[in-house]
């Protein structure tokens, strides 16, 4: 079982002993140090957090140590109750609030969770003030309220609604046509809050045939909650049944979206963001960004309309700072993650969701004509298990000085880029692996790369 502390926040699994899984003593240490951080970083003297959770069943349990955890330094929480992560990002800015906290781990199975922080820009927090916070909590330097001064908890209802508002009236977002397309729409929510989030978009975008797979927020994930196509056999087949012209995957906290094609095949995770930076291209000009891990065909794209593409760094906290500082007008990750900077700066399923239909219902087009419109690029994602003791940077450092004669980047990790491929090592912020990703232009070839580079770094570490 495991504990991970890193800069985004802190993820485990649920139960076990203190400081080796997210027990109820760790939610309440790292809550503690995030009071105390927003404190010590504001001159208000009365603060305010908005806190909202996934579906997993430990959600209840740690919202509500989190939230008494705040109250007692004197912090008011707004209970965003079952949300989004995107909508809780929002809502830290509907509320005027200092700060957030999700409570999700993400694609991770059923059995973890996690605290992810945010500052009042309803933004991840930048490595130095997550480095901090850290150190708050190590060495236990916090200072509770007195009882006169303990802060309150508000439960806030449409919170959710209010985000897809603010989703339709962005100006690109085109609902009549939507709604004239007549499309059928099947959405896998892995009975998470996307089975709250994605109906209610659908209906406020006028479609009036879906199909709901696993829509049920009772947090019991149906099949293993990552968006990938090994687990959406259900949603494929119910596609290709029901004659529906798209299928939506939202992974527990709603912001990675995977795309199904009218023909039951997956889009491919990392054409989610392509097709979004297609159709918003012929709207508004601009610059696109990704991580270093995404797909080249978003490079290939940008190439192609004549604007100016740049990879980040994996995370999201990265990809929002290359994209504030080249100025894009979309960004995101490969895994599905969409971020529009006219909405927010974060990662945002509902947005994506609207972005796309608006972009099928406009072209005319099926879902596999626009996917046969981009290039084809085909990715394997691989991955090995860190052993204890295991010198990690010594190994990359290896591999990076193997394939100096390459082009090499060490922004994150190791990415060498091959003519006709690349490879990209890093180690994970989220699970204690080492993330091998490989693409390639065709899957046979991506499979094979990945495999060769798994094996090679295997050998070089003696294990």
């Amino acid at each position: 079982m495991t504990l991970i502390k890193s800069i985004s926040g802190i993820r485990g699994t649920i139960g076990g002993k203190v400081g080796e899984n997210l027990t109820p003593l760790d939610a309440v240490k790292f809550a503690a140090a995030y009071g105390q951080w927003l404190r010590t970083n504001s001159e208000k003297e009365q603060l305010k957090v908005v806190i909202g959770r996934d579906a997993r069943p430990s959600g209840a349990m740690i919202q509500a140590l989190v939230q008494n955890t705040l109250t007692g330094l004197g912090v008011n929480v707004v209970d965003a109750g079952l949300s989004t992560t995107p909508t809780v990002e929002m809502a830290v800015v509907f509320e005027k609030a200092d700060g957030g906290i999700i409570l999700t781990a993400s694609h991770n199975p059923v059995q973890w969770n996690a605290l992810k922080l945010l500052n009042n820009k309803g933004e991840f927090l930048s490595g130095a003030d997550g480095a901090r916070i850290l150190e708050i909590a190590e060495q236990e330097a916090y200072s509770f309220a007195s009882v006169g001064e303990l802060g309150k908890v508000e439960t806030r209802t449409g919170l959710i609604e209010k985000h897809i508002e603010a989703v339709l009236a962005l100006p690109y977002v085109n609902r009549e046509a939507i709604a004239k397309a007549d499309l059928r729409v099947a959405v896998d929510a892995v009975n998470s809050t996307g089975g709250i989030a994605i109906p209610l978009l659908l209906e406020a975008l006028g479609v009036q045939q879906t199909e709901l797979l696993y829509c049920e927020p009772n947090g019991q994930f149906p099949h293993n909650p990552e968006p990938l196509k090994e687990h959406l056999g259900d949603i494929m087949a119910l596609v290709r049944d029901k004659q529906c012209d798209i299928g939506l995957v939202v992974d527990p906290d709603v912001d990675r979206l995977a795309l199904i094609s009218e023909n039951g095949e997956m889009f491919g995770e990392e054409y989610t963001l392509v097709a979004c930076a297609d159709y918003l291209l012929h709207h508004k000009k601009g610059a696109l960004v990704s991580n270093l891990s995404s797909s080249r065909a978003l490079r290939d794209l940008a190439h192609d309309r004549g604007v100016e593409y740049s990879a980040a760094a994996v995370g999201e906290v990265n990809v929002v700072a290359e994209m504030k500082e080249r100025n894009a007008v979309l960004g995101g990750e490969g895994n599905g993650g969409v971020i529009l900077p006219d909405l927010h700066y974060g990662r945002d399923s509902l947005v994506g969701i609207a972005l796309i239909l608006s972009h099928l219902a406009t072209s005319g087009k099926k879902m596999s004509a626009l996917r046969a419109g981009y290039p084809a690029y085909y990715m394997a994602k691989n991955k090995i298990q860190l052993e204890a003791g295991m010198d990690v940077d010594g190994l990359l450092k290896a591999v990076e000085t193997k394939y100096a004669h390459e082009k090499v980047s060490t922004i994150d990790g190791v990415k060498i880029d091959f003519p006709e491929e690349w490879v990209h090592l890093r180690k994970s912020n989220t699970e204690p692996i080492i993330r091998v990703y490989t693409e390639a232009k065709s899957p046979e070839r991506a499979k094979a790369l990945g495999e060769a580079f798994v094996s090679e770094m295997v050998d070089m570490a003696g294990c």
